[in-house]
């Protein structure tokens, strides 16, 4: 059997060699390069066996793009994907199998209340929608179709037949705080127990921070009672070992002999120590008016967000075996976000409760 016949591009114009060196040194595509380079290399007289062995390729692959360049020019040169296997479920079965996915196995008649890839496919083939699927097969159809494996969450809604009331009193305070006073939030963060905390900490690739665990935690707990002033950005704030309205109230004085001659608004929830005889009876005469919050609506109260970061920066990641230890290790956080405190303005202005007319109430 002899070899066989030499093989060369047709001959090439000035113009389409310049064009194939500028797709040598350009083109981002490698398949494409490639073939430019097979095209460029036989206009440049070089044999089949010897392009097949400077790109380490077969004399066959060679002879194919040249073949195809000849007949077709430089469309030849850019790659035709085939695509892969036809798809064997219609995109019909497909918008079916993401709606079941979405529905809960019970109202389907099955025994359980959440699917699994290996359940849903049972399903599936044996409720005739498919004649059979992989689990890899039905991850694919609902990534496609964004449908995600998520966490189930709760969530409560006020039933406060005066939320839209409330609320609007809270944000007008917040935007237009009364020249005749200060607004002030205030709220309780606890319960403060001495327990080891998770957090997250910059470390080497494999030595993650270990801390012990705990089975008896006999140092019992704290509670801070605290305040966050709107005019300066401060926080005030009193640890005492319970939280019933006398402490409450104590904290009100401590307020109170802060700024004399002020008149205050303190924004509240509805924890019934707030609301106890003593305490509403003293702030009103001592020109105190206590603004209470909707209920089940705690996210209005701005000093939340404070006490995030405090939990976030003083306590996570931290093992503190007294409650005097613990106790200085927010104070001296405290200090240094005072030291950086500035005004507190512009309470959630791009939030949809700006523009809210009702709300969900009564919500079972």
């Amino acid at each position: 059997m002899g070899r066989p016949p030499e093989v060369f591009v047709r001959p090439v114009t000035m113009s389409e060699g310049q064009r194939l060196q500028r797709i040598g040194r350009t083109s981002k595509d490698p398949v494409k390069l490639r073939r430019a380079i097979v095209v460029l290399m036989s206009a440049q007289g070089q044999s089949v066996p010897d392009i097949a062995h400077l790109l380490d390729c077969s004399p066959e692959y060679v002879r194919g793009v040249i073949h195809d360049f000849n007949d077709m020019g430089f469309d030849a040169l850019n790659p035709k994907w085939s695509g892969g296997r036809p798809k064997t479920i219609s995109e019909a079965v497909r918008r079916h199998i993401r709606l079941i996915a979405r529905c809960c196995p019970r109202d389907l008649g099955l025994p359980f209340s959440t699917w699994s890839l290996s359940k849903l496919a049972e399903h599936l083939v044996a409720s005739g929608v498919v004649a059979s699927i992989s689990r890899e097969s039905i991850r694919q159809i609902l990534r496609a179709g964004g449908i995600t494996w998520q966490a189930t969450k709760t969530w409560k809604a006020s039933n406060d037949p005066d939320f839209i009331t409330k609320m609007r009193r809270v944000l007008e305070l917040y935007d237009d705080p009364p020249d005749d006073g200060r607004v002030v939030c205030a709220d309780e963060f606890g319960p403060l127990n001495l327990q080891p905390r998770p957090g997250n900490a910059w470390r080497r690739s494999g030595h993650p921070v270990r801390l012990r665990a705990t089975y008896n935690r006999r140092g019992g707990v704290r509670h801070m009672l605290a305040a966050l002033d709107l005019a300066s950005g401060k926080m005030i704030y009193r640890i005492r070992e319970r939280k019933r309205s006398g402490e409450f109230l104590s904290f009100l004085k401590v307020l109170r002999a802060r700024w004399p001659g002020e008149k205050l608004y303190l924004i509240l929830d509805n924890f019934s120590p707030h609301k106890h005889p003593d305490v509403t009876s003293w702030a009103a005469g001592h020109d105190i008016e206590l603004v209470f919050l909707p209920t089940y609506a705690s996210w209005l109260n701005w000093i939340e967000s404070e006490f995030a970061a405090l939990r976030y920066f003083a306590l996570s990641g931290t093992d503190h075996r007294s409650h005097t230890e613990q106790g200085e290790a927010i104070a001296a956080y405290v200090r240094w976000r005072n030291a950086r405190a500035q005004p507190k303005r512009d309470f959630a202005p791009e939030s949809t409760i700006r523009t809210w007319t009702g709300y969900m109430t009564n919500v079972a």
